[in-house]
């Protein structure tokens, strides 16, 4: 996490009105929480990317497909090994026990990146 990112974190947790003291599987002094001071989860996550999505839609010709959080991890991931991330780095970064996991489910090639990496080879 960067300096910059772990300063806003603070700044949030700073200005936050007084949470309930909720420990949950050994957690507490959650980041993100609802109005009633509960930690938002993933059904909250994914209610917000749809509505976002439907409001651009109603907005434009050319719709934008269904995004999720989970797509969002797939794409993060994806860009981090494209970006040439060292795949135990990234495996660490993902939380993922097994590094298959990560390379054959989370990051996907493109015709583009095939060919860039061929291109590293023709001498």
């Amino acid at each position: 996490m960067s300096d910059e990112v772990y300063q806003a974190f603070q700044n949030i947790l700073k200005h936050r009105r007084k949470q309930k003291n909720l420990v949950i599987d050994g957690y507490s002094d959650f980041l993100f929480i609802n109005r009633n001071g509960n930690p938002q989860v993933a059904v909250n996550y994914e209610a917000v990317f749809r509505k976002l999505v439907d409001k651009y839609n109603s907005k434009h010709e050319e719709p934008l497909p269904k995004i999720t959080p989970h797509v969002m991890r797939h794409t993060f991931c994806t860009r981090l090994a494209n970006a040439g991330m060292n795949p135990k780095a990234l495996q660490y970064v993902m939380g993922h026990s097994n590094i298959t996991i990560t390379l054959n489910r989370y990051t996907h090639a493109s015709l583009e990146t095939v060919k860039s990496e061929l291109q590293r080879f023709v001498a």
